[in-house]
């Protein structure tokens, strides 16, 4: 590796008392390591606040989803998201189900992706986003608020439809969808067609407005289906209640034995 690689290498990392110095220790054969260690750790450090910040929470990873569940899902179309050219283009993605379909999961496993890939992110509901945007009183409040939720490579509003808001909620989503437009990523899950979102935001003149600017680029993933989690909790009510039955069993044998 060339000295002025390493001179860049240790400007990059603001090493600047070491570049001062250089004439001195252009020679040491530490140098190279040094710069290596300093890398990795920081590295190690930003991904770690990186993932922080997003604000993920626990996930399964997107090799446990269940494919074969869904009646109507486009996998060749999700796993080209995972390369994340969306990304890096500023593209929205739209996920689109009934409940407990999977939607969240495979929004929390791009963001993740992305943020693995050295990105900003963050993760939040709709409620929480938008309840918490209604609450600041004051302007400067608000817009720091919002500069907040423009930062993000990506940011993921989750749950979009479960709850209906009045027309102030709506122009909230206005802004933070404007301030990212063309600009960021943005993925929202939903378990309403655009067309119902007049449901969700009634009364609320922008809705159009913020659907036109949404979709302009964007990339949207259906998913049809019966409720994985409603699948899996009936899987586990009829494992305890065989586990039950075995106890009761058991129970039942040693009584018998013990007459």
């Amino acid at each position: 590796m060339s000295e002025k690689t390493l001179i860049e290498r240790a400007r990059a990392l603001g090493l600047y008392g070491l570049i001062e110095h250089w004439d001195e220790i252009e020679d040491a054969t530490w140098i190279s390591l040094m710069l290596a260690w300093e890398e990795k750790t920081r590295a190690a450090r930003s991904l770690e606040r990186r993932l922080s910040c997003a604000r993920i929470g626990r996930i399964k990873p997107i090799a446990d989803f269940d494919w074969d569940w869904p009646d109507e899902i486009d996998r060749d179309q999700i796993d080209d998201l995972f390369s994340l050219g969306w990304n890096s283009e500023a593209m929205n993605i739209v996920i689109v189900g009934p409940n407990g379909i999977g939607k969240t999961m495979i929004a929390k496993n791009l963001v993740k992706a992305a943020v693995l890939a050295g990105d900003t992110a963050l993760c939040t509901t709709a409620s929480d986003m938008l309840n918490s945007l209604a609450e600041v009183d004051s302007i400067s409040g608000l817009r720091r608020r919002l500069s907040a939720l423009a930062r993000p490579r990506v940011l993921l509003i989750d749950e979009i439809g479960y709850l209906s808001y009045d027309s102030r909620h709506a122009d909230l989503l206005y802004e933070v969808i404007s301030r990212r437009y063309e600009l960021k990523a943005t993925i929202i899950t939903t378990n309403k067609t655009f067309q119902e979102w007049s449901e969700v935001f009634p009364g609320a003149s922008c809705v159009r407005t913020i659907i036109d600017r949404f979709i302009h680029r964007c990339e949207i993933i259906s998913i049809a289906g019966e409720s994985y989690r409603l699948k899996e909790s009936e899987e586990a009510t009829k494992a305890r209640a065989v586990t039950r039955a075995k106890r009761r069993k058991l129970r039942n044998d040693d009584s018998g034995k013990s007459t």
